[in-house]
């Protein structure tokens, strides 16, 4: 009775714990009813588990187009399984640093607020490195002057100001300083989330950039890294390489693809507005052992956020077509079964009431004589009629080893 007095008088904390809120807000959540998105899962669990001893950590490549802008959706869900998984302490990862290049600082506290996660214990497992509110340091160099107001932001107890992002070397120190603050020396590991590759790519050439994101892949305290990328503002080589420093590519699609870059007429309006609430996300994961795995799953947009769905039965052709081609067929037909029903094996049993003999490769002497007496005198010849040759063996000396020409199986009874 006492207990249940004890848990009655808790029960508002309780409801406030980050956990318990996050289920609850799952629960209500509309998509709770569908079937959990394996594919998600697989994205968020490789994140999670980080990096083996001695590897390079697990990159995340979120990549999307105007067809269908919906990769920082999934960027923002990504973010906030991973702050999930930190805080309930089952991440490889102790601490997350976002880089913001598009969001401000504020709007990353109001979205983990929205997802359930604690406010109170921001400052101990987070850290936003803002690249947001004044990236070239023109409004420092104002507020120095004294024409403007001081640059102050709400989230400033997880937020770290980076006044020059053109500068990497100064962008990759700044990320490392801040995961090590918190997460501390030694083997503490952190995960880093670059919401926009773009924006680095706009102020640093391509080989800076690919050098940024190696770096920071290959340093022993990362557990994971993963970044957004609007692959329709580059040329395709620069798509290619940032996907080729990727472990898994996240590619969202539109549902549609026929309606985009249509005109806006009576017949693909619908076709629009479907490609604008939902699409198809393509994930390519490389394995460690070179392996490639492919999946496709549905996605619609909510106001709670971003849901999956498996791809619906009509949709099926999708995965075939991600099977690789090749020239050949790898089945039989039906004629080519039948013709190898028919192939009799050397030592197959025919059961036709005969005794069985098996042919040890190996003849008398007196056989091999008799064979070449006939071969002297012509009188060994094909059987034409049966269509059948046969294959006539003779030994080069009587002194050749005895088991030279044995056949090694013949003790087994087949």
């Amino acid at each position: 009775m006492q207990n249940l007095k004890d848990f009655t008088a808790n029960f508002p904390n309780v409801l406030q714990s980050p956990k318990l809120g996050f289920l609850l807000q799952t629960q209500r959540s509309p998509s709770s009813q569908n079937s959990p998105s394996i594919m998600a899962e697989s994205i968020c669990r490789t994140l999670r588990d980080g990096s083996l001893e001695g590897e390079h950590a697990p990159a995340l490549t979120i990549k999307d187009t105007a067809a269908s802008p919906f990769g920082f959706d999934v960027f923002a869900y990504v973010l906030s399984q991973l702050s999930s998984f930190i805080l309930a302490g089952k991440s490889q990862s102790r601490v997350v640093v976002v880089v913001a290049f598009t969001r401000s600082p504020s709007f990353y506290v109001d979205l983990l607020k929205r997802r359930g996660l604690d406010v109170t214990s921001f400052h101990k497992w987070i850290q936003i490195l803002d690249c947001y509110t004044d990236p070239l340091g023109w409004k420092g160099k104002l507020v120095e002057s004294g024409n403007a107001m001081c640059i102050s932001d709400e989230a400033s107890s997880v937020t770290h100001l980076c006044k020059d992002v053109r500068d990497l070397d100064n962008l990759y120190s700044l990320i490392l300083e801040l995961g090590k603050g918190l997460a501390g020396q030694g083997k503490a590991h952190f995960s880093v989330a670059i919401d926009s590759v773009n924006e680095m790519l706009r102020h640093a050439s391509l080989s800076r950039v690919a050098g940024l994101l190696s770096n920071l892949r290959s340093h022993d305290q990362i557990s994971c890294i993963y970044w957004l990328l609007h692959s329709d503002l580059h040329e395709v080589r620069v798509t290619s390489s940032v996907e080729y420093m990727s472990s898994m590519v996240a590619n969202v699609e539109p549902l549609n693809p026929s309606a985009s870059g249509q005109r806006w007429d009576s017949e693909n309006v619908s076709l629009l507005k479907q490609n604008f609430q939902k699409g198809k996300l393509n994930v390519r994961f490389k394995r460690r052992n070179g392996r490639v795995r492919l999946m496709c799953e549905e996605f619609h947009i909510e106001q709670s956020g971003i849901n999956f769905t498996p791809v619906s039965s009509e949709d099926g052709t999708i995965n075939q077509g991600l099977l690789p081609k090749v020239q050949f067929s790898l089945q039989l037909s039906e004629k080519e079964q039948t013709e190898r029903a028919k192939v009799l094996l050397p030592f197959e049993h025919q059961g036709n009431g005969k005794p069985i003999q098996i042919y040890d490769g190996r003849r008398s002497l007196e056989d091999n004589k008799n064979e070449a007496t006939l071969a002297s005198t012509g009188n060994l010849q094909r059987n034409e009629a049966s269509g059948e040759g046969e294959i006539i063996y003779f030994r080069d000396s009587d002194d050749e080893r005895p088991d030279s020409d044995e056949d090694p199986d013949d003790d087994l009874d087949i």
